[in-house]
C-alpha cells in the first residue's frame, strides 16, 4: 500500500511538477508541453522513465482525452453530450468508480468488488490537494495517470468557463 499527495500545479505554459509519497519522497514527475497541440502531459517515475502520456484529441466533436500508459494499455476521458452539467465517461478503465470523481473524493474497485485505490481531496488548501491511497502496487501508475488526467480535465473546463 502506497499513498501519494498531489497537488495541482496546472497552468497553460510548460509546467512540472512532482508527486510525492507521504514521507515526502519524489515518485513521479509531471511535465505539461509547451506550444505543442494538443496539450500533453508526460508521466515520468522516479527512474525517469515514462509511466504514461495523457493528450487532448483535437478532432472530435466532444472533449476527449487519451491516457497510454507504459504497458501498451490506455483508456479514455470523453464529454458526454448533457444539457444541464459537464458529465464524463471513462471507456477502458478496467476498474469501477465509486464516489464523486468530479469531486476528487473517490475510490477504485476492480471486477471483484475489491478496493484498489482511495482519493480524497483535502480541505483548507490554496490549489486543489488531494490523497491517493493505492492498495495494490500494480495499480499506481494508473491511479496516479487517471488523478493527474482528472486534473487536466478540471483545469481546462474552469479556465473555458
Amino acid at each position: 500500500m502506497k499513498t501519494f499527495l498531489v497537488k495541482q500545479k496546472f497552468r497553460f505554459g510548460g509546467e512540472r511538477f512532482d508527486i510525492k509519497d507521504d514521507r515526502g519522497v519524489v515518485n513521479y514527475q509531471v511535465e505539461g508541453s509547451f506550444f505543442k497541440i494538443p496539450k500533453t502531459f508526460t508521466i515520468y517515475d522516479v527512474h525517469g522513465e515514462q509511466v504514461s502520456e495523457i493528450s487532448k484529441e483535437i478532432f472530435t466533436l466532444l472533449p476527449r482525452f487519451n491516457i497510454q500508459l507504459r504497458d501498451g494499455s490506455n483508456f479514455f476521458i470523453r464529454k458526454k453530450l448533457t444539457f444541464l452539467r459537464d458529465k464524463y465517461e471513462f471507456d477502458r478503465l478496467g476498474l469501477r468508480i465509486e464516489g464523486n470523481i468530479w469531486d476528487l473524493n473517490f475510490k477504485l474497485l476492480d471486477d471483484r468488488d475489491q478496493l484498489v485505490a482511495e482519493i480524497k481531496k483535502e480541505i483548507f488548501h490554496l490549489t486543489s490537494t488531494y490523497t491517493v491511497t493505492v492498495l495494490e502496487d500494480s495499480y499506481a501508475d494508473l491511479v496516479i495517470s487517471l488523478c493527474v488526467a482528472i486534473d487536466y480535465v478540471e483545469m481546462l473546463e474552469s479556465s473555458s468557463s
